[in-house]
């Protein structure tokens, strides 16, 4: 899986998304933001959760985002991120490279609302010397993803 995965999901859709590989490390959102030149919010941070009904979601949203919890729970019910080594196992992307496209497991994408607030986004994509730079809108489309509100609002 991993970045190859990716190329091979975008060929598949015939999508003319290059590929940002670099040479440091991105596998945080501070890390990210750094190596990409841009604010953390840019950086769209692909969660894992496991919900108490057994299904995994990913849910993209922006980097410096905290989950809501009450939302979170009024939207999908209770739930817990993945341990490590299952993120990799069920996503084939590992802990810092995660993305929703070339997924080796077909999974719902949920992207908060927060993205919203940016014209261009910086998910990963396989892994973590990678991203793509993408409209909120455009990443919701190829993903066939449903647009939540569960993250906390940002501070006035």
């Amino acid at each position: 899986m991993t970045v190859e995965s990716v190329r091979t999901f975008f060929a598949a859709r015939q999508l003319a998304i290059p590929i940002i590989e670099l040479d440091t490390s991105t596998a945080t959102v501070a890390l990210a933001a750094e190596a990409h030149g841009v604010e953390p919010g840019r950086i769209a941070k692909t969660l894992s959760f496991r919900l108490t009904d057994d299904r995994v979601i990913l849910l993209v949203a922006k980097g410096d985002a905290r989950v809501d919890n009450r939302k979170f729970k009024e939207q999908f019910g209770k739930g817990r991120m993945l341990a490590a080594e299952d993120v990799q196992a069920i996503t084939g992307h590992p802990v810092g490279g995660v993305c929703p496209f070339g997924l080796a497991t077909p999974l719902p994408v949920y992207v908060d609302v927060s993205l919203q607030a940016y014209d261009e986004v910086l998910p990963a994509a396989g892994g973590v010397h990678a991203a793509v730079r993408i409209a909120p809108a455009e990443l919701v489309r190829i993903t066939e993803a449903q647009w939540v509100d569960v993250c906390q609002a940002d501070a006035p």
